[in-house]
């Protein structure tokens, strides 16, 4: 039981006898100090409960006989405080009780002057409810980590419907689609836009001396590189095997020439390692641009072929560019 004197012999009488037993039975545990002494007077049964080991008695107790050194320390620094507050101090606590280590929130209330100063103090425990939100944020972490985990797989399925496995350039039909915008907004406009068909040069060979997946890490790397060296409004997509093409937003022949001859030297110069062998490769390039070369999406397709074939019976390693179209003044 906790040190209680009768009811009625401590000021207020009656309604301080009502008030510790509501706080009792509401589970919070009421302590009084006398400031001058450091000790306790009176508490209540629920301060006892939530506070003391078995066997221990608040009355005429001090802290440094109750709990530990260093406990002892953080209440007096807390009642410290609470003394230098007339209207009253929030701590909290953590105390290890019993080998638990235990959560606790404390109003500190000074009552009284002088010789008659007491300490009131009302504790309630928090292990459980600071537990609980632990657990739920720890919860709603892991929820918001399976969400981001889910978007990720839904952009990756969504990724893989426009994009090509091997080299990560956009699928044909997406590119298409692209590309009909283009022309719209370009026609519109009155703007340009540049068209490059790319090719591997000897694949065929890579295929023969080094095998099908060499020839992958191939155009893996020429993926990477084509990404490297496009815009976000850029579209560079893989017709397939050793067949690319990319479409240049917003800009004429000589600016697409002069982008495309930096990834032509960067290929020429690229080595992909594979199975402890280096493997050099070359690209060749035809470039056409709307509306110069040509002033429909399919015409300005065969025209960027066309050149790209040149380029492939020159040798490949080089880009050459589509015929400009004069149209006569009549």
């Amino acid at each position: 039981m906790a040190d209680s004197p009768a009811p009625g012999s401590t000021p207020g009488g009656d309604i301080v006898d009502a008030l510790f037993r509501a706080l009792d039975q509401l589970g919070h545990g009421v302590l009084v100090k006398d400031v001058a002494t450091g000790r306790y007077e009176r508490a209540n049964d629920a301060a006892s409960r939530l506070l003391l080991q078995p066997g221990q008695a608040w009355q005429g107790a001090a802290d440094a006989e109750l709990f530990d050194a260093a406990q002892a320390v953080a209440l007096r620094a807390a009642d410290q405080q609470a003394a230098a507050q007339p209207a009253g101090v929030r701590a909290e606590h953590r105390l290890e009780l019993g080998g638990e280590r235990r959560e606790f929130v404390a109003w500190r209330q000074l009552v009284g002057e002088g010789q008659g100063a007491r300490l009131l103090s009302v504790w309630q425990d928090v292990t459980e409810v600071r537990r609980k939100d632990t657990q739920l944020q720890t919860a709603l972490a892991q929820l918001e980590e399976q969400q981001k985990a889910n978007d990720a797989l839904r952009r990756d399925v969504q990724d893989n419907q426009v994009r090509d496995s091997v080299s990560g350039l956009y699928h044909r039909a997406h590119f298409e689609e692209q590309l009909r915008r283009e022309a719209d907004l370009s026609s519109r406009e009155q703007r340009e836009f540049a068209l490059v068909a790319v090719a591997i040069d000897n694949l065929d060979e890579i295929l023969r001396v080094h095998g099908a997946e060499a020839c992958e890490r191939v155009v893996e790397a020429l993926g990477r590189l084509l990404r490297a060296n496009t815009r976000a409004m850029d579209s560079p997509c893989r017709l397939g095997g050793d067949r690319f093409i990319v479409l240049l937003s917003g800009v004429g022949l000589a600016t697409a020439h002069s982008r495309m001859e930096q990834l032509r030297r960067q290929c020429a110069q690229h080595i992909v390692p594979y199975n402890g062998q280096q493997i050099p490769f070359t690209v060749c390039m035809g470039i056409s641009s709307f509306p110069h070369t040509a002033g429909v999406v399919d015409e300005l397709m065969r025209s960027a072929d066309r050149a790209l074939s040149g380029a492939r019976e020159k040798g490949g390693n080089r880009i050459a560019l589509a015929s400009i179209q004069f149209v006569p003044v009549t």
